[in-house]
Formats: structure tokens, sequence, C-alpha cells
């Protein structure tokens, strides 16, 4: 397997991505944060010191994403077309789960600004909520879903029968 970020000479390059074709592309991304019964309680009563939470995390994912390019030293800017970030709380288990999706057309991948976003909107829900609780656990964050590009659809199904 050739690793694409590396030139001839075994140095990190961006890859050149000019001559792709431009696809409709879209990933889907997933991470989560699990806390304290009362980091929990706050959170969802949306009693929070510092404020609402979930808020603040999506707007947080959604910038992130937007923003990829400068966290990520080999990554192309994007004209992103669409950035989501969605919660589901699970009371059972005291965790947020956090859903991200990112969609463009381009000449490159959105898995990257997924990710990013996903796990942005992790790190602030701990920013926000480790006055409680310092102890959460962010994870796992992986890529559920990308369409578009010479891989066309995957999903980790796909990849492990692919194995």
């Amino acid at each position: 397997m050739t690793l694409t970020h590396l030139n001839q000479q075994g140095e990190a390059s961006m890859v050149d991505v000019t001559d792709k074709d431009i696809t409709d592309r879209s990933a889907r991304a997933q991470s989560a944060v699990a806390m304290s019964a009362e980091a929990f309680a706050q959170l969802q009563a949306g009693n929070n010191k510092k404020g609402d939470v979930l808020a603040t995390a999506r707007i947080a994912g959604i910038q992130a994403a937007k923003k990829t390019s400068d966290l990520i030293p080999l990554c192309h800017p994007m004209a992103l077309t669409k950035v989501q970030v969605d919660f589901e709380l699970d009371d059972a288990a005291n965790t947020v789960h956090i859903a991200s999706y990112c969609r463009l057309a381009g000449r490159t991948g959105v898995e990257m600004e997924a990710l990013t976003a996903a796990s942005v909107a992790a790190l602030t829900i701990y920013d926000m909520c480790k006055a409680v609780d310092p102890a959460m656990v962010i994870g796992p964050t992986q890529l559920q879903e990308k369409t578009g590009g010479k891989r066309g659809h995957w999903t980790p199904e796909k990849s492990e029968s692919a194995s």
C-alpha cells in the first residue's frame, strides 16, 4: 500500500487532487462522552453553570468541521455545504452520543471534517462539565460512513468483510 501523504523522498506532502473528479461526498462520524450521574443530570436539566452544553457543543462541532484544514496539517481546505451535529442522551449510561455529518461537492472526502466535528463537540461537552466531573470519558470516536470518491460507499461493515 502506498501512503499518499508522502512524497518520493518520504517527506510529508499534501496530495494534489487537481485532476480528481468533483463528486458529491459525505461522511458520518460519532463519538460519546460518559460522565457521572450528577454531571449528566445537570446537562439534561440545562442548568450547567457554564450554560447550554449541547447548544455550545453543536456550534463548536460545526465550527471545527469548517476549520479542519487549520488543525490537521495535510487536510485540504473544504467548501462544506452541510455540517450537522446531533446528540442522543443515554439515561441508563449517563452518556451523550454525538453524531456528525458533513457534505460537499468536491475532489476529496470529508471524513476528517466529520471526525473533527464529533471530536470537538465531545471536547466541548467535557470542557463545560469538567467542574462537576473531571473523570469523564470521551470515545470511541470513529468514522461511520462515507460516500463519493474512488471507494464509493464505505461503512465499517463493508471494510470488515473485505478483510
